[in-house]
């Protein structure tokens, strides 16, 4: 998480500024009243500032636990959410901040619950040669941030994230397209590299995804398709070295008759027919 981020998750602590020198001492009586609420805010807070984020979030479950309908609580909730998640633990995270969601949905901090949500899924992302639910999952949650709350710096870094996950997406089509060509499977690699060009058509996979289609019609004998997907290439980026190894394939597509322009060509939203 950015520097930014950290302190505004650090922003939900400032109240406490007069507590902060209160003991970090456990009550040895369990019979005994609890600590006033504010000072186990605050112990809770102090043990967060010291990365200790497992007892951290233990004792901001205290707070909600001992003084459940105080603005505390509330705070408590999303705090014992971030413990969690600096914790690694996302799964933990989720369920705490899933909670604070459905219980405060009108509270200040509800953008930064959103995004800190996101984040769970976004840091499991994984290799693209692995399954990629979790890749989908933080997909659906970015978007959620940028849809709700359009004006805030969550939405703007929540965008900067969504075209990464895109690009991650889209890379493992790549894989998968890359697997059935080597294997001379033709129409499956065809399949995987068209939705590259038509789902993910914003991503950097895009221009070899053209050079594969090219290379997957010379492979099943159709010339003029593989001229197609060479030629929609070299339009759109004729500075790519996959033009080149296009080019090599069927030679300079912009030198031979070209197909109509159609919505593909403005959009890069489906092939040229």
């Amino acid at each position: 998480m950015t520097k930014s981020f950290r302190l505004a998750a650090l922003l939900l602590l400032l109240p406490l500024a007069f507590a902060s020198g209160c003991s970090n001492t456990k009550n040895a009586d369990a019979d005994k009243p609890p600590e006033p609420v504010e000072k186990m805010y605050a112990i809770a807070a102090a043990k967060l500032d010291a990365g200790k984020y497992s007892d951290a979030a233990r004792s901001f479950d205290s707070v909600e636990q001992n003084y459940p309908y105080s603005q505390w609580a509330t705070r408590a909730q999303l705090m014992a959410g971030y413990a969690h998640y600096k914790n690694l633990k996302y799964d933990d995270a989720l369920l705490a901040l899933d909670r604070f969601i459905e219980l405060h949905p009108g509270d200040d901090h509800i953008a930064y619950a959103y995004y800190l949500k996101a984040l769970c899924y976004y840091e499991q992302i994984s290799d693209v040669r692995r399954d990629q639910q979790m890749t989908e999952l933080a997909l659906d949650a970015l978007k959620q941030v940028r849809q709700r709350f359009p004006d805030t710096a969550y939405a703007r870094d929540a965008s900067l994230k969504m075209d990464l996950t895109l690009d991650h997406l889209a890379g493992k089509e790549m894989e998968i397209g890359r697997y059935y060509l080597v294997r001379k499977q033709y129409q499956a690699a065809i399949n995987r590299f068209e939705k590259v060009v038509v789902q993910y058509q914003t991503t950097t996979q895009v221009p070899e995804a053209l050079e594969r289609l090219t290379e997957a019609y010379v492979g099943l004998g159709i010339p003029e398709e593989a001229r197609k997907s060479a030629a929609i290439l070299g339009r759109n980026f004729p500075q790519s070295p996959w033009y080149k190894d296009a080019y090599k394939l069927v030679g300079d597509p912009q030198q031979m008759p070209q197909p109509k322009a159609s919505v593909y060509d403005r959009t890069l939203g489906k092939l040229l027919n």
